[in-house]
């Protein structure tokens, strides 16, 4: 499965960030002192090795981790973006400067691990729902910086992404509505204001869903409702505006949530509870 990646340039100043992180402030692989007990003239071969079964995202990341630091180094890809591996699959080969190998090494395999992580977990809740019509949906709860990042991971998990951020739809939430002085008042400002936005409006009872249907709301996020709440909701809406269900989202639940009828069910686990996914970088002098 091939995805279509972020744009270029914001991925080469996210990984730049990183490497200046890792070498003392400022993108100089000179500031290796470890890798500089290396001769400069030895060259390497490298492999990077998954540990664990996993679905692989990152791989703009790494070329760019690798190019920045030396463009000479060669990287050879035998998988994809959105791959499904097993265990000791070789992801990668590398090889040039043994030097510049191991001075991107870190920040590369930072990158592959945790995309490859939120690949892997939206993967695992995708096909939970895989017999269903309900998708599985991120949030905005992403680790600070990776925002386009895991939501891009989660695209090559088989998961679609809700908003983006504050700025391209609505998501009216209970401070919102208690501001604007109730849900219906928020929605048709949201309407007036910017007319063709999505509008979203979160509730949390059977009451307020009713206020949000009829004030148009586009979805309406079920916040910590109960399957017989969620079935009730259902069966209220009759179609009327998409359904999203959210809040004590667990791997047990989710299978049960998928006969419910609901559209989406999100969950900010797929981003912010990962786990990096075991890789290994194997290094040989020629």
């Amino acid at each position: 499965m091939k995805m279509t990646s972020p744009d270029m340039q914001a991925i080469r100043e996210q990984v730049a960030n990183a490497l200046i992180e890792d070498l003392g402030g400022e993108l100089n692989a000179a500031n290796d002192i470890t890798a500089n007990l290396i001769n400069e003239d030895v060259s390497a071969k490298a492999t990077i090795i998954t540990r664990e079964d996993c679905v692989v995202c990152g791989v703009a990341w790494v070329n760019q981790a690798f190019a920045l630091i030396d463009e000479s180094v060669e990287v050879n890809w035998h998988v994809a973006d959105g791959d499904n591996v097993s265990a000791d699959t070789v992801l990668v080969s590398l090889e040039g400067s043994a030097r510049a190998i191991l001075t991107a090494e870190r920040t590369a395999l930072n990158f592959l691990q945790t995309l490859s992580a939120t690949a892997t977990v939206t993967s695992f809740y995708a096909k939970l729902l895989s017999n269903s019509a309900t998708k599985i949906l991120d949030t905005r709860k992403t680790l600070p910086g990776l925002r386009y990042a895991q939501k891009y991971a989660v695209r090559c998990g088989g998961g679609q992404n809700h908003r983006v951020g504050l700025f391209d739809a609505f998501l009216i939430k209970e401070n919102h509505i208690f501001s604007c002085g109730g849900i219906n008042k928020a929605v048709q400002r949201a309407k007036e204001m910017m007319p063709g936005k999505l509008v979203e409006v979160e509730v949390e009872n059977i009451e307020e869903l009713q206020q949000a249907m009829q004030a148009g709301a586009d979805i309406v996020m079920l916040d910590n409702f109960t399957n017989e709440q969620i079935q009730q909701a259902v069966s209220i809406n009759n179609g009327q505006c998409k359904l999203e269900v959210s809040g004590n989202i667990t791997n047990e639940r989710l299978a049960s949530l998928a006969t419910l009828g609901v559209d989406y069910i999100s969950s900010g686990a797929l981003t912010k509870h990962v786990q990096a996914i075991d890789l290994s970088l194997r290094i040989n002098l020629d």
